[in-house]
């Protein structure tokens, strides 16, 4: 196979990509980026490139989620379809999928099915709020699972009402801890030489990064609010105006919020009884930002993460997305890569790895690009293509 790999790290693996939207590419871009073999399986389709899932495929949003990887059509509603893919599924090592569960028993592609025919079958399931239960066959949406895993409870202002992050939380990390089970259960697949069925859910994926916040609750009995920029457990931290824009500080611990003062020229600030201890600093909070807020208002945001970082208390600019990209420590680090064949660039991993690093080295599949390839790849000869090709199945 030419195809070329983004790194050698994963290229013994093979999998069948039945995603779509955003919390299953999510998932199959970790393994693509990593070098495995990825076949993205797609129906033939007329509709217009604008309305198919996932949006335009040579929008940013597609063109980020599906690189380095291959593209097949195959119709897997066709009874010769469907044993196609059992072909497939034979000689695969993954497979991930993020239907509503009762679409994959419907199409007779199922995890008990495809077990039966490879027993060391890795199957990965991402669905809105898990494969049984109540409400399995609810249709899952980011912004749902925001509300329902209690995000949207504690971002933003107080008393303003429910906000929802700026990026689709639910979605992404759903992706990210279903490809991290997948390379649990092949790992473990090296001691038993069985796969098993990796599921996951936007709404588990959301409630696990409540983190400190759920168990705030289940600890203590502490219900989260909102508490906009100001950090809930740790004051002074947070968002402060300057003379030309805003600044994020962090004043974790005592001996920080004793250089912070002191590097801010406010040593007023440390003499006085309402902010002598962390329990008081948090309950005088307005009023302390406020005051802080007079000291910050003095100078520019580059000026004063200059000061603070040399006194050794955590700050940073806001950026806005266009910033991101131009500071020069993002620069150093290499995240933004470039796209082979198309002149743009896309986010890397944000993994390094020594030996086998990951690399921009395909660009997003256009529509059944290698259907002829890939069939021929895993046996099939021409004469069967063709009569699949003559049949509409691919």
């Amino acid at each position: 196979m030419t195809f070329p790999r983004a790194s050698s790290a994963l290229s013994r693996f093979t999998v069948l990509d039945l995603t779509r939207i955003r919390s299953g590419p999510t998932a199959v871009r970790q393994l693509s980026d990593w070098g495995a073999n990825v076949i993205k399986i797609e129906a033939p389709t007329d509709l217009a490139d604008s309305e198919q899932p996932g949006g335009p495929r040579h929008g940013p949003d597609f063109q980020n989620l599906h690189r380095n990887k291959r593209a097949m059509t195959l119709n897997l509603k066709d009874p010769k379809g469907l044993e196609v893919f059992k072909r497939l599924a034979a000689k695969a090592d993954v497979i991930v999928e993020n239907f509503r569960p009762d679409v994959k028993d419907k199409l007779g592609i199922d995890y008990a099915s495809m077990r039966a025919i490879n027993p060391r079958l890795v199957y990965a399931s991402i669905s809105g709020f898990g494969q049984d239960g109540p409400y399995s066959k609810r249709p899952g949406f980011d912004q749902i699972a925001q509300g329902m895993g209690g995000l949207m409870s504690i971002t933003g202002l107080p008393g303003q009402g429910p906000v929802r992050a700026g990026i689709p939380v639910a979605d992404l990390t759903a992706g990210l801890f279903c490809a991290l089970g997948i390379m649990t259960a092949l790992l473990e697949r090296d001691v038993s030489g069985e796969g098993q069925w990796v599921q996951t859910s936007l709404l588990q994926a959301q409630i696990f990064m409540l983190d400190f916040q759920a168990a705030r609750w289940l600890v203590d009995g502490d219900v989260p609010q909102q508490a906009g920029n100001n950090h809930p457990t740790s004051i002074p931290t947070g968002v402060f105006k300057t003379s030309d824009s805003f600044i994020n500080i962090a004043t974790t611990g005592g001996r920080i919020w004793e250089r912070f003062a002191q590097a801010i020229d406010a040593p007023d600030l440390l003499t006085h009884p309402d902010y002598a201890t962390i329990a008081l600093r948090s309950k005088n909070r307005d009023v302390l930002n406020a005051a802080i807020g007079t000291y910050m208002a003095k100078r520019s945001t580059g000026e004063w993460v200059t000061i603070l970082n040399d006194a050794g208390v955590p700050c940073g600019p806001i950026y806005s997305i266009d910033q991101v990209f131009d500071d020069a420590q993002v620069k150093h680090l290499g995240i933004a890569q470039q796209l082979p064949d198309a002149g743009k660039h896309l986010v890397g991993q944000p993994v390094t790895l020594s030996r086998t690093p990951s690399r921009m080295a395909a660009r997003p599949p256009l529509v059944g690009e290698q259907t002829f390839e890939v069939l021929t790849e895993f046996g099939f000869n021409e004469q069967e293509i063709a009569s699949l090709q003559q049949s509409k199945v691919v």
